[in-house]
């Protein structure tokens, strides 16, 4: 083959290699600006901004809720304990914690307590918080004062009560479903649990070990 044409060939094929080399620049390079996008329309899809009007719709909004019954994958929770507070296949309140119940769990309880619930439980539970005393100080006669969650109408109900209370709310409480996630509504329960002991425990409640220390406080 006559040299003339090797020396194209080759350089046919270097040329060849250019392109590649130009995408595997493009690809592992850092730039300042934006790379050149041939279909734009994924990276930059139209869509309305929240609370905006749409005149597509007969009500005239653009966000648009789920479908009724709709279902994320994944997340059907019908008839599970763990997110119902109720025993499978019935309406029964649980009455054992679908969570391990250990130290970790109480200390999220306690946070999640003080945040949500103290300002009208109080921190100790008794149902005294500063939004109650604030609404019995301004004695307007529409607020109902909150459940003392140490009493014994609150300690005899089941765990799952006390979850399901969460979760739905009661009388003027609202629901917390939307501001505290399952884990975390069993970990108040267990808080709660732990007040309503705390409240109630006698000096046979107290380890043995402990117990000494108690009574040294009691005669001083």
């Amino acid at each position: 083959m006559p040299r003339p044409l090797i020396s194209i060939g080759l350089v046919l094929v270097a040329l060849t290699l250019v392109p590649i080399g130009c995408i595997y620049r493009a690809r592992h390079s850092v730039k300042g600006q934006p790379r050149i996008q041939v279909v734009y329309d994924m990276d930059n899809q139209y869509y309305y901004k929240a609370q905006s009007a749409d005149d597509f719709f007969a009500d005239g909004r653009s966000m648009r809720t789920p479908v009724d019954g709709t279902v994320a994958r994944g997340d059907l929770r019908a008839g599970d304990p763990f997110f119902r507070g109720r025993v499978e296949g019935d309406t029964t309140f649980v009455t054992e914690f679908p969570v391990t119940v250990d130290q970790d769990l109480m200390h999220r309880g306690q946070e999640r307590f003080q945040i949500f619930c103290a300002p009208c439980h109080g921190l100790s539970g008794n149902g005294n918080g500063v939004v109650n005393i604030r609404a019995t100080a301004l004695a307007e006669g529409t607020w109902t004062p909150p459940s003392d969650l140490v009493g014994q109408s609150v300690v005899d109900r089941p765990v799952g009560h006390i979850y399901n209370t969460i979760t739905h709310g009661i009388r003027n409480m609202p629901s917390y479903k939307n501001q505290i996630d399952p884990r975390d509504r069993w970990a108040i329960v267990a808080y709660v649990r732990a007040l309503q002991l705390s409240r109630n425990a006698s000096l046979a409640d107290v380890p043995a070990d402990d117990r000494a220390a108690l009574e040294n406080l009691g005669t001083r």
